[in-house]
């Protein structure tokens, strides 16, 4: 079941700040779109241009690519979206019961990393977690 209300208190890579906006759906590729367009809605609430927004879109797609595959069995996909001044940070997570070695050749990082102002990727603590900045090219928007 898919849900989505105000964040976690704890949250990887963003540790001293609670999310804005926390969305949880089946660890399942049928659900990215959903995804997408939450990622899409939140940009265009801050007012990001169409450019920025498709950018984003695209790269917490590559992200969710990334992720989904190693997901446990049964597990959930975790967004994290933290909104600030002409700045977006999404925090894309799944379980996982095996040790995850990200592939940063693959095309999907090569995607996220051009799209997005920064990327990390983290896998300790049984999650595989990546997380992306796109910061817009217009500083005068935003919250």
């Amino acid at each position: 079941m898919a849900s989505i209300g105000a964040g976690s208190d704890s949250t990887p890579g963003q540790p001293d700040r609670r999310a804005d906006v926390e969305l949880r759906l089946p660890a399942d590729s049928a659900f990215a779109s959903v995804l997408r367009t939450t990622t899409a809605g939140l940009a265009a609430r801050l007012d990001f241009p169409i450019d920025d927004i498709e950018d984003l879109r695209i790269a917490v797609g590559e992200a969710s690519a990334m992720v989904l595959p190693e997901a446990a069995p049964g597990s959930d996909l975790t967004c994290r979206f933290f909104m600030a001044h002409a700045a977006l940070t999404v925090s894309v997570a799944v379980d996982v019961d095996h040790d995850v070695t990200p592939d940063f050749d693959s095309f999907a990082w090569q995607v996220l990393t051009t799209l997005a102002t920064h990327a990390t990727s983290d896998n300790g603590s049984g999650a595989f977690v990546i997380t992306l900045t796109m910061e817009s090219g217009h500083p005068e928007i935003g919250i």
